[in-house]
């Protein structure tokens, strides 16, 4: 009898440590601690999660203005507060789209790293490269006084600057390396991000929607 019954223990075991290690199907922001914890719906389970802890399969990476980024399934996301949960979606190939919506004032802003570090973008076709305030830059460990000096035009006037390639830019699940920017002087709400990034995706905006998809 015994015998009989190992291969279905066996069988059992096996099937629920696969359950185990299934990421979960989605995840949505449903509040803030400060800027410590949040409140996250992970399959429809509310589960509190500090920064830098994981609890079901869901790393909390970064919490700031009602937004969260979090990395399940292998995936990063930014969740923000009141919209539709992040979901993990069968990908026959590499992802190769950034979906951004509609923020405040019109504008179109994502949260993301540079070099590993996380910041907030804007997305700013005008602007030639990446740009970096000193105070941002700063913070993110970029050794800028490195770089070529230069000077550059902005809305205040001619200001001296300091051009530099980063490492990685990366927004949700695309990663983009050796990326120009500039540092200019003064703080900025968010990483300007130019077209030495924009220009490596096709561009196309929907009503409230902006969708970048990788060229190469």
């Amino acid at each position: 009898m015994m015998r009989r019954l190992l291969p279905a223990l066996l069988l059992l075991t096996s099937s629920l440590a696969l359950a185990q290690d299934q990421p979960p199907t989605q995840v949505a922001l449903n509040g803030t601690l400060g800027s410590r914890a949040a409140l996250l719906i992970i399959d429809g389970e509310p589960l509190t999660v500090r920064v830098g802890d994981a609890v079901k399969g869901v790393k909390l990476l970064s919490l700031e203005d009602g937004r969260a980024v979090v990395e399940f399934g292998g995936r990063r996301q930014t969740l923000e507060l009141g919209a539709a949960p992040g979901r993990i979606a069968p990908q026959a190939s590499e992802p190769r789209q950034i979906v951004l919506p509609m923020g405040q004032g019109g504008h179109f802003t994502s949260i993301g790293t540079i070099n590993g570090q996380v910041t907030s973008f804007l997305v700013d076709t005008g602007a030639t490269t990446i740009a970096i305030s000193q105070v941002e830059a700063e913070k993110l460990g970029l050794k800028y006084l490195y770089g070529k000096r230069l000077v550059t035009m902005t809305a205040n006037g001619v200001v001296p600057a300091y051009q530099l390639r980063l490492n990685s830019v990366r927004i949700g699940s695309i990663e983009v390396r050796d990326v120009e920017a500039i540092v200019v002087p003064g703080t900025m709400p968010h990483v300007l991000l130019g077209n030495s990034f924009l220009n490596r995706f096709q561009m196309r905006r929907e009503n409230d929607v902006m969708t970048l998809e990788l060229r190469y």
